[in-house]
């Protein structure tokens, strides 16, 4: 259903996809950059503020999307796997390893690069080359709403470069498991947002962190 909410969703999606806030999606595409913000979604009398065509055809253009894929941002299903090949130019589709957060979180299942080790994981299909090193979580809890939610699927690569604003999964030495929005990361820390405002960003320190992954795509 085309709703306020949903037109919304699908950008902050959009946003989160191409791994910039909703500031940084308006700035690339040549807008003000508020002019995405939650702020902005509501009139000083309280109506819904819809984005206009102008600008969200500007986001699908600083972003290379289809219009057909921001309608199924828009209508809340995943994309094709054909058509994210497609958008990302990786044409070999193949299964990856598909992991629950709990599972994430116990001992023995991953190397020291983060990556899972054995055989037997559930997979998912996702388009990649042979050699990229990704694998699949499934998100449980809300702390990542509204740009994740208990369920969705995300795509992590460990070893990716990481830079501030990038959304990512981290594994801590006591096995807690968590996607954050990365704030600053020095050669002792790591300072992690949460973009629900409901759970507290975090500190960690690498001393006490078994690994980060960088978040490259999510179900929606």
């Amino acid at each position: 259903m085309l709703s306020h909410d949903r037109i919304w969703a699908a950008l902050d999606a959009l946003a989160s996809q191409n791994n910039l806030s909703a500031s940084g999606l308006a700035r690339q595409a040549g807008l003000d950059p508020t002019s995405f913000n939650k702020s902005k979604r509501v009139t000083g009398e309280g109506r819904p503020r819809w984005p206009s065509t102008e600008s969200i055809a500007k986001a699908l253009s600083a972003t290379s999307t289809k219009l057909s894929d921001f309608m199924a941002l828009v209508e809340d299903r995943p994309l094709n796997v054909v058509d994210i090949a497609a958008k990302f130019k990786m044409p070999t589709i193949r299964n990856v390893p598909l992991l629950g957060f709990a599972q994430a979180g116990v001992g023995g299942f991953f190397d020291d690069g983060g990556f899972p080790v054995g055989q037997g994981w559930d997979e998912v299909q996702f388009p990649a080359a042979d050699h990229d090193h990704i694998y699949a979580l499934e998100v449980a809890g809300n702390s990542m709403e509204p740009l994740y939610r208990d369920g969705d699927v995300i795509i992590v690569q460990p070893g990716a470069s990481i830079r501030k604003n990038d959304r990512v999964v981290v594994k801590t030495k006591e096995g807690e498991v968590m996607a954050k929005q990365l704030a600053r990361k020095t050669a002792t820390l790591v300072e992690l947002v949460s973009v629900n405002p409901e759970h507290e960003d975090r500190v960690i320190q690498l001393k006490d962190m078994e690994w980060i992954a960088r978040i490259v795509w999510a179900s929606q």
